[in-house]
């Protein structure tokens, strides 16, 4: 058997342990329960399991699909996650050899399980953990490291660290200027009656708005200022969306026209900035301590979940942002085919677009080069 071949068997392997750990993850992440102990057990009868019932895919099939113990019903799921973990570690071992990429292999398999977990709890609790999303962000910052090292950058056209910061401000940015505008129209173009305290929505929009014509950094800034104002007063000073949000949309339409530093410039900064801030917003509101009463506010109607937001900035970090943008496009597109489906029948009216971007991500990861390079050719790059 050649080196290659094995490190294609062993990966597969590994993937099977990891994706026995993901099904871990998927039911306790949720529940805010420790991922490390208690040791695995049924969560019918809590009896604790054996080596014999942790053998991935094996055990469930032995056991036809039920606790040795108390005889209940184990979800299919936990054997499709493992082989699903299983089969897309061998296929990236297979399509990028770790001899030659060494870190950057690895760094696909992490994403791989990343995209994993966050569709299952997605499906699930129509939810996306930050303990996933913004730790992901983090990691694919620090595997682009690997990626300069290894050669993965010209080989897979994988990111350098400063292009996964971009790709995660980038992707960040683009999925919540979708979920404002598209909130805002839901709203009828009323203001949010809930707005966040002292960073949130409204600094993103001012980010937004800032950034697209002084740059990411002033965007920044003006956001981190009226966060400073909120923090000052004690209490939610409005930045109104009519002034930002409106905005952005007139600049975007004088941009288009030749005015201000041009159209794509102008694009380029509003996202980063706004991407930047909603990491931020991210972070902080992952933090704090949960304040008493936030579940009496007023409800405001949402385009988009934020965790999909966060998702977008972990898949721009690993891939960088001209994959980024095969990644939204395809789930776009797979998210208004399938999600026809979904609402017509199971009548549902939420469509969970988190394993709508995992899918993107994959065929990004897989053919995203070979897209980007097409697009580039015809428009004669």
């Amino acid at each position: 058997m050649s080196p290659d071949l094995l490190f294609v068997v062993f990966a597969g392997v590994l993937g099977l342990l990891v994706g026995s750990f993901s099904n871990v993850l998927i039911y306790r992440l949720p529940r805010g329960e420790n991922v490390a102990f208690p040791p695995s057990h049924c969560p019918a009868c809590d009896h604790r399991l054996s080596p014999r019932d942790l053998v991935p895919v094996g055990s469930w099939l032995s056991l036809g699909g039920k606790c040795r113990y108390c005889r209940a019903p184990i979800k299919a799921r936990y054997p499709v996650v493992e082989l699903l973990t299983g089969l897309g570690y061998a296929v990236i071992a297979a399509l990028y050899p770790f001899a030659l990429y060494g870190g950057a292999t690895l760094g696909l398999c992490v994403l791989l399980t990343l995209l994993l977990v966050a569709s299952a709890i997605d499906l699930d609790t129509s939810t996306i953990p930050d303990e996933l999303t913004l730790p992901g962000v983090a990691l694919g910052v620090g595997f682009s490291v690997l990626n300069a090292r290894s050669g993965a950058v010209e080989g897979l056209g994988l990111p350098t660290p400063a292009e996964a910061v971009q790709g995660a401000l980038l992707g960040a940015g683009l999925l919540v200027t979708i979920d404002l505008i598209g909130s805002w129209v839901l709203r009828r173009f009323r203001e949010r009656r809930s707005p966040e305290t002292p960073i949130g929505y409204q600094q993103i929009a001012l980010a937004l708005l800032v950034g697209a014509w002084l740059g990411p950094w002033w965007g920044v800034g003006a956001a981190l200022a009226s966060a400073g104002v909120n923090l000052a007063a004690r209490r939610v000073v409005r930045v109104p969306e009519l002034l930002t949000l409106g905005g952005l949309l007139v600049s975007v339409g004088l941009g288009g026209s030749g005015f201000g530093p041009g159209l794509i410039v102008m694009v380029q900064g509003a996202l980063a900035a706004g991407g930047a801030v909603a990491l931020l917003a991210g972070a902080y509101w992952w933090l704090r301590p949960e304040l008493e009463g936030e579940d009496d506010a007023p409800y405001d109607p949402s385009a988009m979940g934020f965790g999909d937001v966060k998702l977008a900035a972990v898949i721009g970090a690993f891939l960088g942002w001209e994959r980024l943008l095969v990644a939204v496009m395809v789930a776009v597109f797979a998210g208004a085919l399938l999600g026809l489906v979904q609402v017509a029948l199971k009548r549902e009216n939420r469509l969970k677009f988190g394993p709508y971007l995992a899918l993107g991500a994959v065929v990004a990861l897989v053919w995203g080069g070979a897209v980007v390079e097409s697009y580039q050719a015809l428009l004669g790059l």
